[in-house]
C-alpha cells in the first residue's frame, strides 16, 4: 500500500486555489512558499536515494543484513514519496486542505532503522527503549521528519562526527532525539521559531519538519549538548504500543 504524505499534509495552512465566496484568494507569497516547499521536498528524497546507492556500493562500510534491508526499505519509501510529490505537482497543488490525510500507524522501531541506515556505520549511534520502539507513529510523516533531520545532521555536523538517534518515553510523550557534533547557532533557533520560513532554502527543512510534527500534535525543540553538539528533539503524543 502506497503511503500518501504529500504537500496536502505539509501546507495545510494555505488556502485552496479556488476560494469559496467571501474567502481571500492566495497571495503571491503563498504561491512562492508552495514552490519552495515543492523544490525542497523533491531535493530531500533525491539526496536520500543518492546517499543510499553510495552506501550500498561502498565496500568499506561493513553493512549487516539488517542494514541492507533498512536501506532497501528506505529507498522504496523515498521512491514512493517522489511519486506522491509528482502527483501533487501534477494536480497543481492548489487543492490543499486544512485536514491532514490519514496515515497508517507503524511501530517506531522500523522507521528508526531506516533513518539510522543513512549514517555511515562508523559514525552511527542509535538506541531506543523497548516501550518507545513499539510506539505507533504516522508512517509517512514520521519517516519524512527523521530523514530530514538526519540529512541535516550529516550536512551541518563535522564530516567525521557522530550522528545519533535515540528514542524514549518522556511523560505523556514519545521523545526522539537526532544528535550531531555541530553547534546550536542563531540561524537554527530562528528557524525553529519563525511562523513562515525565510526567503530562500535556508531553514526550510526545519520549518517543514515543524509543520509535519505539529500535524500530529507534537513539537520540535533544540538543545545544546555538552561538551559539544546539538540535539533536535521530536515530541509526539503517546499512543498504544504496536505488538
Amino acid at each position: 500500500m502506497r503511503v500518501r504524505h504529500g504537500l496536502r499534509d505539509l501546507l495545510r495552512g494555505l488556502r485552496p486555489a479556488e476560494p469559496t465566496p467571501g474567502e481571500k484568494r492566495p497571495t503571491a507569497a503563498d504561491s512562492e512558499l508552495l514552490l519552495r516547499v515543492l523544490c525542497h521536498e523533491f531535493r530531500t528524497p533525491i539526496s536520500t536515494l543518492t546517499s543510499l546507492t553510495r552506501a550500498l556500493a561502498d565496500e568499506r562500510q561493513d553493512l549487516t543484513g539488517d542494514d541492507r534491508r533498512a536501506l532497501s526499505e528506505l529507498a522504496r519509501d523515498q521512491a514512493a514519496h517522489l511519486q506522491s510529490l509528482l502527483l501533487d505537482a501534477a494536480a497543481g497543488t492548489g487543492v490543499l486542505t486544512p485536514t491532514p490525510q490519514p496515515e497508517p500507524a507503524v511501530a517506531l522501531a522500523g522507521i528508526l532503522r531506516e533513518a539510522a541506515a543513512l549514517v555511515p556505520v562508523g559514525r552511527r549511534r542509535a538506541r531506543a527503549t523497548r516501550r518507545a520502539a513499539s510506539c505507533p507513529v504516522p508512517a509517512g510523516r514520521t519517516r519524512q521528519v527523521l530523514v530530514n533531520l538526519v540529512q541535516n545532521a550529516l550536512r551541518h555536523g563535522p564530516p567525521d562526527g557522530q550522528v545519533g538517534l535515540y528514542a524514549t518515553v518522556r511523560g505523556p510523550s514519545l521523545s526522539i532525539l537526532v544528535t550531531d557534533e555541530g553547534r546550536v547557532d542563531d540561524a537554527l533557533l530562528v528557524a525553529l521559531r519563525r511562523p513562515t520560513p525565510a526567503v530562500g532554502m535556508s531553514g526550510l527543512g526545519l520549518w517543514i519538519a515543524r509543520q509535519l510534527v505539529a500535524t500530529d500534535g507534537g513539537a520540535l525543540r533544540a538543545y545544546r549538548l555538552r561538551p559539544r553538539g546539538v540535539a533536535l528533539e521530536v515530541l509526539l503524543p503517546m499512543a498504544r504500543p504496536v505488538r
